[in-house]
């Protein structure tokens, strides 16, 4: 069941200038569902908690805005991300004391990956 709530992240827009191969990659690596209609490619996570969709000729912005893809082991996330063929552009370590790793996906933005810490 998902969660609302106010100030919930409800809904994100992600640039790919290739929306279907940018749903394909986040389907693969990530398990989100994916679905089309009317050849837009809309999303929800793997908790079904947040949803989107790809939006085809908008620019990808610099690490402004940062959406973070919470991981269960950041390692083997950033081996399938690298595996997938995107650029990694900040490897885990960058953020002290924290499980953070950067990475660039298929349409160009900049998306963070989260690893929870060893309590």
């Amino acid at each position: 069941m998902t969660t609302l709530r106010h100030g919930k992240i409800c809904h994100v827009e992600l640039p790919a200038d290739d929306p279907q191969a940018a749903a394909e990659f986040y389907a693969r690596v990530f398990d989100w569902k994916v679905r089309s209609a009317n050849g837009t490619y809309f999303f929800e996570d793997s908790t079904d908690e947040v949803s989107g969709h790809w939006v085809a000729h908008r620019e990808p912005t610099p690490p402004g805005v940062l959406v973070y893809v919470w991981v269960d082991d950041i390692a083997a996330a950033v081996e399938r991300v690298v595996a997938e063929g995107c650029e990694l552009v900040q490897p885990v370590g960058g953020d002290p004391g924290e499980l953070t790793a950067r990475f660039r996906d298929p349409g160009g933005s900049i998306v963070g990956l989260y690893q929870e810490p060893p309590g």
